[in-house]
């Protein structure tokens, strides 16, 4: 097994690594400044750059990241990022929805802020798809009615028409997940996104024994969840302060 944790710059640590060595990233950057980190800083171009080589073909990178609002207009950055991810290779797969269902009330002229986007970037087509179901309403019911076909006005059965529902269909696109609810880190990093949340992206997007990276780790969400579903992990870690809080909550046991 593979379970490092290293107090390092991401770009410097990442420079050491082999090219193509990684299943899956699974990360969040401090974006716009919203917060300081302790005072540490990225260098986005250069992270996106060593993410495409050290990535595996069919890997895949989740991008977890919002925009700030500077004199009442939004940054635009997270837009941005992911269309540097496309100049330089990478496939936008997919772009999700990280909805915050516990969102706290700001005071400003706009709806209330209650989403970051998760862009998911891949190597390539994507080697692992496991993607995640809910169970279907319509279950065990027999699919019956019409639809219009293509553009024109003619109706036709619907695909499936006089056979049983499924049981399951693949969750949609937006997920929702509350915050803040980290026991283990109660007061002791400022962003922790839900366990949750790396856990269905870990099983989604990689398989038991692949390799899971968190350049950025924080407080090692990613890495306590990859060591729960059984995948070898590398988190680096700027802030030594951080990286200690990451190895106790990696400790505990599942």
């Amino acid at each position: 097994m593979i379970e490092k944790l290293i107090n390092a710059d991401c770009l410097e640590a990442m420079r050491e690594m082999e090219d193509n060595s990684i299943d899956l990233t699974v990360t969040s950057p401090p974006y716009d400044n919203l917060r300081t980190y302790n005072g540490y800083t990225f260098d986005f171009e250069g992270i996106a750059k060593e993410l495409f080589r050290v990535t595996k073909q069919g890997g895949v990178v989740v991008w977890v990241v919002g925009d700030a609002t500077i004199k009442g207009s939004e940054t635009g950055t997270s837009f941005k990022q992911a269309l540097y991810f496309k100049g330089i290779g990478f496939n936008l797969h997919d772009t999700m929805i990280y909805r915050k269902s516990n969102r706290p009330p700001l005071n400003h002229p706009r709806y209330e802020q209650e989403f970051e986007f998760m862009f998911i970037v891949s190597k390539g087509k994507p080697k692992t798809v496991n993607l995640l179901v809910t169970n279907c309403i319509n279950a065990g019911k027999i699919n019956g009615g019409t639809a219009r076909n293509g553009g024109s006005d003619n109706l036709q059965k619907k695909h499936g028409a006089g056979k049983p529902c499924k049981d399951t269909k693949p969750l949609g696109n937006i997920w929702s997940y509350a915050v803040g609810t980290e026991k283990d880190n109660k007061g002791k990093h400022p962003a922790v996104f839900p366990e949750k949340l790396a856990e269905d992206h870990i099983l989604s997007w990689s398989n038991e024994g692949d390799t899971v990276l968190d350049p950025m780790c924080g407080s090692g969400t990613t890495l306590k969840m990859a060591k729960k579903n059984n995948r070898n992990y590398i988190g680096i870690e700027i802030s030594e302060e951080y990286c200690k809080i990451a190895q106790a909550r990696i400790k505990v046991n599942h």
